[in-house]
């Protein structure tokens, strides 16, 4: 791997927005010397009961932008969300900047362009975004370097965003009194996910990290979704650096079979899969939302 130590003198300004209807966190990371910046897993509002959007979440990103005086130079997606709905096309429009995600997004258009019957109008070739990322791919927000890193395991598309002494590692991990994500969507694997963090692991210890997603484990009265490279190393209780694969594999699988699936599943896979643009009108003009019925999102029933 790349020494990753040179990008340690390069502090972005990160700023989080936590949203407590998906517990997701989005993140303007900024160059300060330059006035650039990148949004990161931005949240689309949706009311599942009446099946409607609204943008509070990205009006509360673009007010900090603008406030700011910054220039959006990228809108970065860590893969394509299961629990909530993008709104990078909505935040492109108004601020600008390139949308990206990483290139096994592909593979996610694939299998669900199949799942929701999508039709040939719908492009499994991932241009609905400005740019697709490959393991290694280097970039920049302004003056700070940035490199992605392919992290598959929570889902074969996942990737993470190293910018600057920062990490953003998307659903890979969470903070370390909670472990990690889920591995058991289709396409995702414990195994992929034990060696994707095996790489995060070798990036410095000093490095801050910072998570998608955080619930409140353990009793803990206060949301967090910053750590280090060091402290999960030391400290996640379910994948640190002496966690083995089968141990870890073991319990994930385990924990897995006891969950049941996302309460915004479907909406948000149809929604990011065409990078955060709702399906094409109807001959109505109206807009719908498909729902599969016992297909890839039904649970089996446990005894």
């Amino acid at each position: 791997m790349h020494d990753f130590r040179q990008y340690l003198t390069r502090k972005p300004h990160v700023k989080g927005f936590f949203d407590p209807e998906t517990h997701t966190v989005q993140y303007v990371v900024a160059d300060t010397a330059t006035h650039t910046c990148a949004i990161i897993d931005s949240v689309m509002d949706y009311e599942p009961d009446g099946a409607t959007i609204s943008f509070s979440n990205a009006k509360n990103l673009i007010d900090y932008v603008e406030a700011s005086g910054l220039t959006v130079e990228w809108i970065l997606e860590t893969h394509v969300h299961a629990d909530h709905l993008s709104a990078a096309p909505y935040l492109q429009q108004k601020l600008g900047g390139k949308l990206a995600i990483g290139e096994h997004i592909r593979d996610i258009q694939e299998l669900f362009g199949k799942v929701f019957n999508a039709g040939t109008e719908f492009q499994r070739d991932g241009s609905q975004f400005d740019r697709l990322f490959a393991e290694g791919d280097v970039f920049s927000i302004g003056s700070i370097p940035a490199t992605v890193l392919y992290t598959p395991g929570h889902t074969p598309a996942d990737v993470s965003y190293i910018i600057g002494d920062a990490v953003f590692v998307g659903d890979t991990l969470f903070m370390p009194d909670y472990g990690t994500a889920r591995a058991d969507f289709p396409g995702g694997s414990p195994e992929d996910m034990f060696a994707s963090a095996q790489k995060l692991y070798q990036l410095p210890e000093e490095m801050r990290m910072f998570m998608c997603h955080d619930y409140l484990p353990q009793g803990r009265s206060t949301y967090k979704w910053e750590t280090s490279v060091g402290e999960q190393k030391r400290t996640n209780i379910q994948l640190n650096a002496v966690t083995t694969l089968d141990d870890f594999s073991t319990s994930r699988k385990a924990r897995d079979e006891k969950l049941g699936m996302p309460r915004l599943i479907i909406p948000s896979i149809q929604v990011n899969m065409r990078a955060g643009e709702l399906p094409p009108n109807e001959s109505s003009g109206a807009v719908f939302l498909k729902v599969p019925v016992n297909n890839i999102f039904s649970k089996k029933p446990r005894a």
